[in-house]
């Protein structure tokens, strides 16, 4: 990023916690995928970041337009709709279901609805019956988009 002003060295880069705490606590999230033919399609939905696994997942309808895209072309980018203190994520979708679908759809009750068990219960349900994607990340970016941060605190983090 050394167009942008974004030295070399890693003084002042941010932390992963620092985007890891970001992807836990947002609430909507923008995933971008492209069909099989390179049409992009973006779309807010609800999410959750999985700390142990490093891994974000979020249901749809089957029938949804990014979840046919992610079956012809499974390359996706999540991001949080926050766009001072941003992070985006790219990676691979894989459809999950059976337990490891359970363990995650557990993960939206206590976020989307934490005083509120009925509402966190029924949420859980609902989440655990759709259709779920996890996304395994590839690299990530980070940036504080403000005039004085951007250069200083522009961050990639990489999976390999």
């Amino acid at each position: 990023m050394a167009d942008y002003g974004v030295p070399e060295d890693l003084d002042g880069v941010l932390p992963w916690s620092w985007a890891e705490e970001r992807l836990v606590a947002n609430r909507n999230y923008w995933v971008v995928t492209a069909s099989a033919d390179a049409r992009p399609h973006a779309m807010p939905v609800w999410g959750v970041w999985d700390r142990d696994r490093e891994r974000f997942a979020f249901t749809c309808s089957p029938n949804a337009r990014k979840a046919r895209n992610l079956s012809a072309n499974p390359q996706v980018t999540v991001a949080i709709d926050d766009t001072v203190e941003c992070v985006s994520v790219e990676g691979t979708a894989t459809r999950i279901t059976g337990a490891d679908q359970m363990q995650l759809a557990g993960l939206y009750g206590p976020k989307y609805h934490p005083d509120d068990a009925q509402a966190a219960a029924t949420l859980v349900t609902f989440m655990g019956s759709g259709t779920m994607f996890e996304v395994t990340p590839e690299r990530a970016f980070g940036m504080i988009e403000t005039e004085e941060l951007f250069a200083k605190a522009a961050t990639r983090w990489r999976w390999t």
